[in-house]
């Protein structure tokens, strides 16, 4: 009998890489992955974690909202689990972004940005500095997102304070750039409704964002989008948006024409509803040829579209100058089957070993390769 179940687990096995498909592992059964990769869960149990970043030494940081707290997650046997939870930092108002610079722990909380001093042998923070203190709190969209550019500049995402309304701090549904400091406020880009993720490509410099535009127009208008950041330029919220590579003045909120003339259009357009969050660029080893520079982004998915949407990790090919070489395609899937919900990605980040972690709404996954 032992030897039956065997030669029937290594068929199916087979089947599965001939397939082009590799069923996940651990705690998350039923998420399928190009021939090759697989998915084991890294952690859980600590809370709802967000976004991620890591430490000097290559050890995972998590931040956890609604705990206020900031995590390490050290696997120091390697063995693709954490051997524990560590907190660096606590009682934080809503943090979320997480980045280092010159071994300062940056943290986003909803209002402020602090930087502390971090150990990597105790990985605790210490001596917390605020850096930016009086970023516009909470509203609709209460996250705030964290990257250093290659000029050394801080910059931070803040999202709407409503699903359409005229904002009175400009600051709202906008990129705004700092000295590390925190010096220096520049407003960067507006008409971003929420751009929830940031990262700089790592060979042009140029800033792209994820964003979630508008809900109740429809189920598939207008869209989510991928976009390269351009300083001083205006996105279209909340006077209009993208449909098709053309501008359409949102005819509900009835928006100005003259205003939507100097509307830029995004990179990239997305399925409306996806809600993509994080996104990572691929600058790892472990991974196939064809995948290093690509740009991975989760979707968190839809919460009020008729027919659910997102609720999977893409994959955005990108070429030598920077810019996307073909359409985006499906990498993780599986937590939406028949209509039930089994998880929801949030964030990504690429490990020091070149595998690729996930955050979820209740853990933390690893993807890995290794050739079949």
């Amino acid at each position: 009998m032992a030897g039956t179940l065997t030669r029937a687990l290594l068929l199916a096995l087979l089947l599965a890489m001939l397939l082009g498909v590799a069923t996940a592992t651990g705690e998350s059964p039923g998420i399928t992955l190009p021939a090759g990769f697989r998915i084991e869960q890294f952690a859980g149990g600590f809370g709802a974690p967000r976004f991620m970043t890591l430490d000097p030494t290559g050890t995972l940081l998590v931040s956890t909202p609604r705990q206020g707290r900031v995590v390490a997650l050290p696997d120091t046997d390697a063995d693709g689990r954490a051997d524990a939870v560590l907190t660096v930092a606590a009682d934080l108002d809503l943090p979320h972004g997480l980045v280092f610079r010159d071994s300062w722990l940056y943290v986003a909380e909803t209002g402020r940005v602090r930087r502390f001093r971090y150990d990597p042998t105790t990985r605790r923070g210490h001596d917390p500095t605020v850096v930016v203190q009086n970023l516009p709190p909470r509203g609709g969209h209460w996250t705030r997102t964290l990257a250093f550019g290659p000029d050394g500049r801080l910059y931070v995402s803040v999202g709407s304070s409503c699903n359409l309304c005229r904002e009175g701090d400009r600051r709202r549904a906008a990129i705004v750039r700092y000295e590390a400091g925190g010096a220096g406020e520049h407003l960067l880009a507006t008409g971003l409704r929420n751009a929830v993720g940031l990262a700089f490509h790592p060979s042009t410099g140029e800033l792209w964002a994820t964003v979630n535009e508008r809900d109740w127009r429809g189920d598939d208008q207008p869209p989510d989008y991928l976009t390269v950041v351009k300083n001083g330029a205006f996105y279209g919220w909340p006077e209009c948006f993208a449909w098709r590579g053309k501008v359409v003045v949102d005819p509900e909120f009835r928006g100005s024409a003259e205003v939507c003339q100097r509307m830029t259009l995004p990179t990239v357009e997305l399925q409306a509803h996806s809600a993509p969050l994080g996104l990572a660029f691929y600058t790892g080893r472990q991974f196939p040829p064809e995948y290093r520079g690509s740009l991975f982004v989760a979707y968190h998915g839809s919460w009020n579209r008729s027919v659910p949407t997102g609720y999977k990790v893409v994959r955005v090919p990108f070429g030598g100058d920077g810019r996307p070489s073909g359409p985006v395609q499906d990498f993780a899937t599986g937590w939406l089957q028949g209509g039930h919900v089994g998880g929801r990605p949030v964030g990504l980040q690429v490990g020091a070993d070149g595998a690729l972690f996930l955050s979820t709404d209740d853990a933390i996954f690893r993807i890995s390769y290794r050739a079949p």
